[in-house]
């Protein structure tokens, strides 16, 4: 079996996860993309070198049997686990009188539980390996915006980091709370200007994870020049 280090990205088919990705593999790392859009994910695991480089594993991080089985899969198949990028998520339109109430549920789920159940299915082997994990916040987690519910769920994932971070102090593991400004992916229905790309976000992520162990960098906040607030 390759020793090449392991690293799982959710929400890995487009935007960010996917940029995370491919930067990884040009690290040498061995990568398992894990999302609900199969296709696309296929495509790019193809793309890294097929099965024995980019597992890929369709999963809803909403639905725990799903990514408990993405943990398991990634150790039968690679064997350890030694990053781990909860990068799922989505947004919402402000406004508190906006969006559909199913809409609402399913961030909420994704942008929150999500992440938690990624960590807790996976934290006794990244504790094995004393590896790091990495949590898709937003600037949007660090200031409310009006009428914001998708501020409020990034709230909770910076908070989460933090949490994280205290549980699993003088384990040797990191953890690194990226914290994007605006970035130009299919996130957004209308494509922004003068934003960032998903390469300004991943080449964070993998500057995070290429530091010493015993360098933990806690939190990345990345705005564009263009962005004020």
């Amino acid at each position: 079996m390759s020793s090449d280090r392991v690293f799982l990205i959710t929400g890995a088919s487009t935007g960010i996860g996917a940029a995370t990705a491919r930067q990884a593999a040009a690290a040498g790392f061995r990568l398992v993309l894990a999302a609900r859009s199969t296709d696309r994910l296929q495509a790019l695991s193809d793309e890294l070198g097929g099965l024995e480089r980019a597992l890929a594993v369709a999963c809803d991080v909403t639905e725990w049997e799903q990514v408990e089985s993405l943990a398991q899969e990634t150790l039968d198949t690679f064997g350890q686990i030694d990053v781990v990028f909860a990068n799922a998520g989505f947004g919402a339109t402000r406004g508190f009188q906006n969006e559909t109430p199913e809409h609402w549920k399913s961030m909420v789920l994704t942008n929150v539980l999500g992440p938690a159940y990624t960590i807790r299915a996976t934290m006794d082997a990244v504790k094995a390996t004393k590896g790091h994990y990495l949590l898709t916040s937003s600037v949007a987690g660090r200031r409310a915006l009006p009428g914001s519910l998708y501020s409020s769920t990034k709230h909770a994932v910076t908070a989460m980091a933090e949490s994280l971070r205290q549980e699993l102090n003088d384990t040797g593991v990191r953890v690194t709370s990226i914290e994007p400004g605006m970035v130009d992916t299919p996130f957004f229905d209308n494509r922004p200007t003068n934003a960032l790309e998903a390469d300004d976000i991943a080449r964070a992520v993998m500057y995070a994870v290429a530091q010493p162990g015993h360098v933990d960098i806690n939190e990345i906040l990345i705005r564009p020049t263009a962005q004020p607030t």
